[in-house]
């Protein structure tokens, strides 16, 4: 690693400056820095603020880093301001009301120009908060310029979406709602201590519940940026939403194979090969609701399964009658079954049956083989 990425990697705010403004203008040797840095990223937190204009984002933004330094975290604020007509540079009102925080070491505020670029965000953003995150950065806070219903590419870049609006508003809600709906994690009703709070809260549980059903919702919660009142509420719903987004996103490498369901028409006979291969039988049981006997085998982290019918109209049996022996199903291990149903129901897939406890204790759903691709699955809740 050379030196300059070296100082951007320990946080030394000069080399952090430096790359920034570098980025900005796309000067090679930051852009190579970047790329030198780039197995470093992935930790920080990214949240983006955005609503109309007058909504108090940059006071919001302003607090929430307060918060944040609070709980000991490091900040890093990118605020993208409208560019001057004059210098092509950033209005620069944004940090100006961040003076504050100007010598904790523990904060970096940059303003970047959009340069005529719309949905709210400059061109380099993406670079400027891999920058952050590669520093060491806890916290990225992005505040886009404002939003409309064609400024919705913060939501791409950022974990965490907050859109701020103000009471007041009146059909302004109305105008942006096709935006807002799509982008929003976390909605914040700042300067909720003035009349409206109350109808705009309304309004957006109202709004959500049509466009979500019975989906998930984003938190709505009211702030007066101005004291602080709300904003470490609104950091636990930000904390929640970024909890969230990482575990669905990190749940399919979590799936594994936890055993292959075999037909037989006989146990005894069955677990004579398997014997052989040097598989020692872990488990036996009966399960009543099915209707089969079954053997269990351990094999490395995953496990084979023997089924043989314990009455003639078990379920098995009509298997092996119309199939014969072999493979009747795959099962999959899951973090959150309740979840995973949940999903599956959405997309209409048949489900055989709702979840419910099978052998070992553990909870399980079966999944036709017309909705996988023609085998039968099955679903089980990691205990």
């Amino acid at each position: 690693m050379n030196e300059w990425a070296a100082r951007i990697r320990e946080g030394d705010t000069r080399a952090i400056a430096r790359a920034a403004t570098g980025i900005e203008n796309r000067d090679p040797r930051a852009m190579e820095a970047l790329r030198e840095l780039a197995p470093c990223a992935g930790r920080a937190r990214v949240v983006g603020i955005t609503g109309p204009p007058g909504a108090g984002k940059s006071t919001l933004v302003d607090a929430l880093a307060a918060a944040m330094r609070g709980r000991g975290k490091t900040v890093a604020i990118i605020a993208v301001d409208p560019s001057s007509r004059i210098s092509g540079g950033a209005i620069l009102g944004d940090r100006i009301r961040m003076q504050r925080h100007h010598a904790d070491p523990g904060m970096f505020i940059r303003s970047m120009a959009t340069r005529g670029v719309t949905g709210g965000l400059a061109r380099a953003t993406e670079d400027l908060v891999r920058l952050m995150d590669v520093a060491g950065k806890d916290y990225v806070l992005i505040e886009t310029v404002g939003v409309g219903q064609d400024e919705v590419e913060i939501a791409g870049l950022a974990q965490v979406t907050v859109v701020t609006l103000v009471p007041g508003m009146g059909d302004d809600v109305q105008a942006i709602k096709a935006g807002i709906m799509e982008i929003a994690t976390v909605f914040a009703i700042n300067k909720s201590d003035q009349p409206g709070a109350d109808r705009v809260k309304r309004e957006l549980g109202s709004m959500l519940n049509l466009a979500n059903g019975a989906g998930p919702k984003p938190a709505i919660v009211r702030t007066v940026a101005t004291t602080g009142e709300g904003v470490e509420e609104l950091l636990d719903a930000i904390d929640a939403a970024a909890a969230s987004a990482v575990e669905p996103a990190a749940m399919p490498h979590r799936i594994t194979i936890d055993h292959l369901g075999i037909a037989v028409n006989g146990l005894e006979a069955a677990l004579g090969f398997y014997q052989d291969l040097g598989l020692e039988v872990a488990h036996r049981e009966t399960v009543t609701s099915e209707k089969v006997n079954l053997a269990i085998l351990p094999a490395g982290d995953s496990r084979i399964e023997l089924l043989e019918p314990a009455s003639p109209d078990s379920p098995i049996a009509k298997y092996l009658e119309k199939r014969g022996p072999g493979l009747h199903h795959v099962a999959l291990r899951v973090p959150d079954l309740d979840a995973a149903v949940g999903r599956l129901r959405a997309s209409g897939a048949r489900l055989l049956n709702e979840p419910r406890q099978g052998a070992g204790g553990h909870q399980y759903v079966f999944i036709h083989p017309a909705s996988t691709g023609g085998v039968l699955l099955e679903l089980i809740q990691e205990s």
